[in-house]
C-alpha cells in the first residue's frame, strides 16, 4: 500500500459479544463474509478484525476462546478476498495462529507491551505491526488517567515500542503508529491527541486514527454510539489534516467519501 498517495481505510470486524458498537458484532462466519464483502466493495483497505472487546471495563477472554471466534473468519476472509487482513489482539499466541493462516498485519493495543514474545512473532512471520499506545488495561484503563506531559509520553512509548520492533527483527517499514484514542485517556486527553496529532510525526512511521464512534464524541454530541457516524467523520477528517494515513473505522462507505473530499483538497 503506498500510504502517501492517499488515506487508508480500516474495516472494523468484531466477533465480540460485547464491543461497545453492537453494530459492528459478528455472531457467524457467513455474517462476517457478508459484512467483509460490503466493506471491500464500499472501498476498505483493510479489514481489521477482532476476538475480544478492549472497550472500557472489559474483562479479558482466553486464548482458547478468542482463537475460537476469529479463526473460522480469519480463514474464510483469507480465502475468498484479497485484501490484506489484520487480527486485533495482544496475545502472541493468538497471532502465531492467525499469521499462520495469511493474516498480514497484527493490530496490538498494548504497543508490544503485554506479550514480551509478541514482536519476535510478528518479526518471523514477516508481517506487519500497529503498535499503539495505552495506558493501563482496558479493565481498568479510564479510572482518572492522568499524564505529566501527554504527548511527550505517548510519542516516548510509541518510539519504545518501534525500537523493541525493529531489533526483534521487524521491518521498519512494516510499522503503524496508533495513540490510542479513548485508552486511557479522558476526553481532553482525546481532543489535544487530534489536536497536537502532528507531533508524532516525528517518529516517521504512517500514523493510525480509531476513533469511530467513540465515547468523547459522544460526548461532544450528547448521543449514543448509534447516532454518533457524523461526528466520527468530522474528527476524522481533522485527524487527516493532522496527519493521519489510516482510519479504523465501522463505518467505510460514509468515511471513505469524506476522505476522498479531505485528500483532493489536501
Amino acid at each position: 500500500m503506498n500510504l502517501k498517495k492517499r488515506t487508508h481505510i480500516m474495516g472494523i470486524l468484531n466477533i465480540t459479544p460485547d464491543s461497545f458498537y453492537k453494530e459492528s458484532r459478528v455472531i457467524s462466519v457467513n455474517t462476517a463474509l457478508k459484512k467483509a464483502d460490503k466493506m471491500i466493495m464500499e472501498g476498505a483497505d483493510i479489514l481489521d478484525i477482532g476476538g475480544e472487546s478492549s472497550r472500557p471495563g472489559s474483562d479479558p477472554v482466553s486464548e482458547e476462546e478468542e482463537l475460537k471466534r476469529i479463526l473460522p473468519v480469519v480463514k474464510a476472509l483469507i480465502k475468498k478476498f484479497d485484501i490484506p487482513v489484520s487480527v486485533d489482539t495482544y496475545k502472541s499466541t493468538v497471532a502465531r495462529a492467525a499469521l499462520e493462516e495469511g493474516v498480514s498485519i497484527i493490530n496490538d493495543i498494548s504497543g508490544l507491551r503485554f506479550d514480551p514474545n509478541m514482536a519476535k512473532t510478528i518479526a518471523s512471520a514477516n508481517a506487519g505491526v500497529i503498535i499503539m499506545h495505552i495506558s493501563g488495561k482496558p479493565k481498568t484503563m479510564q479510572k482518572n488517567p492522568s499524564y505529566k506531559s501527554l504527548m511527550r509520553e505517548i510519542t516516548a512509548y510509541l518510539n519504545r515500542g518501534i525500537k523493541q520492533a525493529v531489533s526483534s527483527g521487524i521491518k521498519g517499514s512494516r510499522i503503524i503508529i496508533d495513540p490510542g484514542i479513548g485508552f486511557g485517556k479522558n476526553f481532553s486527553h482525546n481532543i489535544t491527541i487530534l489536536k497536537k496529532l502532528k507531533q508524532l510525526q516525528k517518529l516517521k512511521k504512517p500514523i493510525l486514527l480509531g476513533l469511530s464512534r467513540k465515547s468523547f464524541i459522544g460526548k461532544i454530541l450528547d448521543l449514543p454510539a448509534e447516532e454518533r457516524l457524523e461526528g466520527s467523520i468530522a474528527a476524522s477528517v481533522f485527524g487527516i489534516i493532522n496527519g493521519a494515513q489510516i482510519l479504523r473505522t465501522h463505518d467505510v462507505k460514509e468515511t471513505k467519501r469524506a476522505v476522498a473530499v479531505a485528500d483532493a483538497i489536501l
